[in-house]
């Protein structure tokens, strides 16, 4: 793609968030989200691969319709309160069309259909960005509108996200696909929690953005999209599949890394609010997700195939994203010991 359009879409993107994030009055809201659709297309159809075209149609399908439920559920709010505030959501039924459209646009159950196959149409550099940047202002209109949401909804949506995401990800052998799922599985653990704690999910979403990154610039650095490329990937660059494997590790949510922190904070503020049985639910369906990381780290560093290729082992690499990578794994893999410090900023 030529460099001035891309910088147009990239900078457009960045608006649009920007405009989002930063409104108060529902049309402008999804004017931005408008911007950030019509920015993100050409991004996903630039190969002009035919998977990659239907990988466009169908993100502009589910997210005019989801932008159309935006419209409506604000429009209904108005007429009943007279008001255009996204703080004052007040009507019932608007927020439920709210939550409804918001699920769409994140791609949660059960509006998840399109995002495994729209990630999986997409460049690894779009896919991180529609894991990452594409995500902030739906989940900031859930945020401003947190206190009016239904709770029973939102945790009905949340456990079927950790569950499907876990489930749906388990037999996947394409590396975006099950990164799709794993994103699903994530935003199930930040549902639960937006109403009870808004910052809660900010927090979590921040540092699965970071660990996300990590992934995907890992990924595009060593060139590998199925778990079968992957087994032989470690030839290149020994050091780079090393961290991977602990940035996997932190995806998943163990301790002592950097995922273990938003998990565990959510676990806790679910238990003072009397919902330890779906604490408890969301914790063991996670174990579901743990599988298919465990999975990957197994062929990134464990696996050693019986014909290795004659690959010169790189322990350098002189791309542009190499200290970005090392910055992020750092930040991935390290971040838990400081959480008191990250918890008085948040």
């Amino acid at each position: 793609m030529n460099p001035q359009a891309n910088l147009i879409f990239i900078t457009s993107l960045l608006l649009g968030t920007t405009i989002t994030i930063s409104s108060n009055h529902w049309i402008m809201a999804w004017t931005g989200l408008e911007i950030n659709t019509l920015a993100i297309l050409p991004l996903i159809s630039k190969s002009h691969h035919p998977r990659a075209i239907e990988a466009a149609t169908k993100y502009f399908l589910t997210q005019a319709a989801a932008s159309a439920l935006v419209l409506f559920s604000s429009m209904t709010n108005a007429w009943h309160t007279g008001q255009w505030d996204i703080t004052q959501l007040t009507h019932p039924t608007s927020s439920l069309i709210l939550t409804s459209a918001i699920a769409m646009k994140l791609g949660l159950v059960p509006f998840h259909f399109w995002f495994p196959e729209v990630l999986q149409g997409s460049p690894l550099t779009t896919g991180l960005l529609l894991s990452t940047i594409m995500k902030l202002p739906p989940i900031t209109l859930l945020y401003m509108t947190s206190p009016s949401l239904n709770p029973t909804l939102l945790t009905a949506l949340a456990i079927l996200s950790t569950a499907l995401g876990g489930w749906m990800g388990l037999n996947q052998t394409q590396i975006r696909k099950i990164l799709a799922f794993s994103s699903i599985s994530h935003l199930g653990w930040m549902a639960i929690i937006i109403i009870y704690n808004p910052k809660l999910t900010l927090l979590n979403f921040y540092l699965y953005a970071l660990m996300t990154a990590t992934v995907f610039l890992t990924l595009n650095t060593i060139k590998v999209l199925k778990l079968s490329t992957l087994m032989t990937a470690w030839t290149k660059i020994p050091s780079l599949n090393a961290m991977l494997l602990l940035t996997l590790l932190s995806l998943a949510g163990l301790p002592p890394l950097t995922g273990f922190l938003p998990k565990w904070l959510i676990i806790q503020e679910l238990t003072k609010q009397d919902m330890a049985p779906a604490a408890t639910l969301i914790s063991l369906l996670s174990l579901l997700s743990l599988f298919f990381y465990l999975r990957l780290a197994y062929c990134t560093t464990i696996t050693l195939p019986p014909h290795t290729t004659n690959h010169m082992k790189q322990w350098r690499t002189n791309k542009p994203t190499s200290m970005a990578i090392a910055i992020l794994t750092t930040m991935s893999v390290m971040l838990l010991p400081i959480s008191p410090m990250i918890l008085t900023i948040v």
